[in-house]
């Protein structure tokens, strides 16, 4: 496909998304020994819960801690997008404040509370309000790197907060060769499956952008593990690509919105499903996709599949977010927009100040 061709890829993503996602893999390297050389300003506590407040890009790094872990943890991991925090955040809390900018007033809220709660605070950002907030208040921050649209600091957010739930005990068991795996992994999908220098017919994410262009896509999931990936895969194709998504979870998109097919003939050739796939599923669910599959299928709406990557969790849940990260970006070049501006988020934010 022409359009999604180096050349006029280059003419396009003025602002290098690309070099972006191509430097993914080191990003997440940098990560681990940004964590690996952090020093805390607290001393230990009891905690009984771990939560991670922040926005958008800013919050999925949470969503794929708490994803991950949990059936290997036995602390409650939840991600909080708000204004404010629940009553029973206390001294017990530890509490992952992320926001990329360190001015996102959501966010800065929830560490004011944070605060006032005597919540143990580890913050991330690339400085800000929040750096001064934390160096004034003496708690522990994490500075890093500058320059990249949120979204794409997602290797920094969520490798960061797990490393150092290893480093202070809360994981008992080393993750060392699933980070090696992950890293791996990343990388051989980027020379081998993802890179633009890869022809369509052989480029997974190439050829499902196609398949979405001018189609509003509806992906899903199990929600076990992966509701992380769909989540930020919706996300992308929003910020990246100016596109609309729609998505669910599997076992609970059987319980209603399978029945909402039922009368979406007329407009069946304007949606695409997009089911994202792990050997790991539960064997009902695995079961349930593929009687979905076909009742949307009959339905006259198009189904294609992502697979995951890997051996390890941490690999295949990665493998899956990096397809649709580049997915994201090709649709961004065939509808001949550039991928990194957000213009519609900056307008929003504007108005907020008026």
């Amino acid at each position: 496909m022409r359009a999604l061709n180096i050349r006029n890829i280059q003419k396009i993503d003025k602002k290098n998304m690309l070099g972006i996602l191509i430097d993914f893999p080191q990003q997440c390297e940098m990560a681990l020994e940004i964590a690996n050389q952090t020093e805390f300003l607290f001393t230990e506590r009891n905690f009984n819960k771990i939560i991670f407040a922040g926005m958008g890009g800013s919050a999925i790094g949470g969503d794929l801690v708490r994803a991950y872990l949990y059936e290997n943890l036995d602390l409650p991991v939840m991600v909080f997008r708000e204004y404010s925090l629940p009553a029973f955040i206390d001294k017990d809390t530890l509490m992952f404040i992320s926001s990329y900018s360190g001015n996102t007033e959501e966010t800065l809220s929830c560490y004011q509370q944070a605060k006032e709660k005597n919540a143990t605070i580890i913050a991330l950002s690339s400085g800000g309000k929040l750096k001064e907030l934390c160096l004034q208040d003496k708690n522990t921050f994490i500075q890093i790197p500058q320059g990249l649209p949120p979204r794409c600091a997602l290797g920094y957010l969520s490798l960061i907060p797990l490393r150092i739930l290893e480093r202070i005990g809360i994981i008992k068991i080393s993750k060392q060769q699933e980070y090696r795996e992950t890293i791996s992994v990343l990388n051989e999908l980027k020379n081998k499956q993802l890179s633009p220098k890869i022809a369509t017919e052989r480029n997974l994410a190439k050829f499902l952008a196609s398949k979405i262009f001018n189609r509003i896509p509806l992906l899903y999931t199990s929600s076990l593990h992966f509701d992380v990936v769909v989540s930020r895969f919706r996300a992308q194709l929003n910020e990246n690509a100016k596109t609309l998504a729609l998505s669910n979870l599997l076992p609970e998109m059987n319980h209603n919105e399978i029945e909402g097919f039922k009368n979406i003939k007329k407009f069946a050739k304007h949606l695409v499903a997009i089911f994202l796939i792990d050997s790991g599923i539960h064997p009902r669910v695995q079961k349930r996709i593929e009687i979905s599959q076909g009742l949307i299928k009959d339905c006259g709406v198009p189904v294609f599949e992502i697979h995951s990557q890997g051996k390890s969790l941490l690999s295949r849940i990665f493998s899956l977010i990096y397809t649709g990260d580049f997915i994201s970006f090709y649709l961004a070049i065939l509808y001949k927009t550039d991928p990194t501006p957000v213009e519609i988020i900056s307008l929003l934010k504007e108005r907020l100040k008026e």
